[in-house]
């Protein structure tokens, strides 16, 4: 390792761990009220984040940092199997969980885990794989576009049944993301959105509550008390907090105002407490993140690396941008967390597992 790279993967280390440490700092602050008044106890979530996705996810950073990234080229066919068995254990009476509506969660005893999490990583693995290996037909319809669409089909719709549109949509996004990276032709990227919209509008008329969230993004005064409450809680957090904050731990609209504020609404506290200079260092460090990861794509040779970092870039900005966006009205509500930030073990766990592929593959 050259000390370039050496420099390179220095400042990409000291972004993730601010990431994770900022992300426990909000998620402290932003979760107290709710994990007293749950559980009597005001740092519940924030252990429960450091016991199920912090440590663990530490150690698949470290194992993955050291790990020769291209046996996951090899392994990349059982890394998928074994995340699709999950998904569908999350329909197993007794084995799968529902929470907020949604059979998203394996639970056995204390013991959770969320299948549709890990499935990003075992995708964006197995894609990049399968790119690599079949490089000279991305731009065959039967032995390129088919079996994109098949793959990308079974794992989005097995996460879309749970339901969980959003999480489906950032994969969606991650893998066109990655096959526009691979050169496939601009034709096929084309028809591919044009399936992917008729898909959503399909999934739309299915259940009718995601045109209301539609309805309130183009007009959030929308039924300020029913549909229209998230967001508008949500923009009036944001905007108490003006340039410097409340102060942490001061925020109002985590006293059961705001819904959802250790998830997808704790972007929302942070622009109450922190304000909107710190909120901004705190977009710009994301900004950063996911430079430093493209510009490890721009310069390496392997095509396995490059279409695993580029991938990796897209699933974090397209979901940190879908998570803040729909947090000052710029993007609908769709639930996804704000990566390093958002309460969920298995969604801190799986982001650090792949941080530590992306420091493997920035070594080279």
């Amino acid at each position: 390792m050259n000390l370039q790279s050496s420099n390179s993967n220095t400042s990409l280390i000291i972004s993730i761990f601010i990431l994770v440490f900022f992300g426990l700092v909000m998620l402290s602050s932003a979760s107290s009220f709710v994990g007293y008044a749950k559980y009597r106890d005001s740092y519940y979530f924030l252990k429960h984040q450091v016991l199920h996705g912090l440590l663990p996810g530490l150690i698949l950073f470290f194992i993955f940092s050291k790990l020769n990234y291209k046996l996951l080229q090899k392994w990349s066919n059982l890394v998928l199997l074994f995340s699709i068995i999950l998904l569908i254990l999350v329909f197993v009476p007794g084995i799968g969980a529902v929470y907020n509506n949604a059979r998203s969660w394996i639970q056995i005893g204390d013991f959770s885990i969320q299948p549709s999490e890990l499935a990003k990583l075992a995708l964006l693995i197995y894609l990049s794989s399968w790119v690599h290996k079949n490089k000279d037909k991305i731009n065959s319809f039967v032995h390129g576009l088919i079996p994109f669409i098949i793959i990308l089909a079974i794992i989005a719709g097995l996460i879309a049944i749970q339901p969980d549109v959003g999480t489906m949509f950032i994969i969606v996004i991650m893998a066109f993301g990655i096959y526009f990276a691979s050169g496939a032709k601009l034709s096929y990227i084309f028809s591919l959105c044009v399936v992917g919209v008729l898909t959503l509008l399909a999934l739309i008329k299915i259940a009718p509550y995601r045109l209301q969230r539609l309805i309130v993004f183009l007009n959030p005064k929308t039924d300020l008390q029913g549909i229209g409450y998230h967001i508008n809680q949500a923009l009036l957090a944001i905007g108490s907090g003006g340039l410097f904050g409340l102060g942490l731990g001061h925020s109002r609209q985590k006293f059961q105002y705001l819904p959802e504020v250790s998830g997808d609404s704790i972007f929302a506290i942070m622009g109450e407490e922190l304000g909107f200079v710190i909120t901004v260092v705190f977009v710009l460090l994301y900004i950063f993140f996911i430079f430093k990861i493209l510009k490890s794509a721009r310069t390496t040779k392997d095509d396995f690396a490059k279409i695993f970092l580029t991938g990796f870039a897209v699933w974090i900005g397209c979901q940190a941008f879908l998570n803040m966006g729909a947090m000052v009205g710029i993007a609908p509500l769709t639930g996804v967390p704000l990566p390093f930030v958002s309460y969920g073990g298995t969604a801190l766990m799986t982001v650090l597992a792949g941080c530590g592929i992306v420091v493997n593959i920035n070594k080279k």
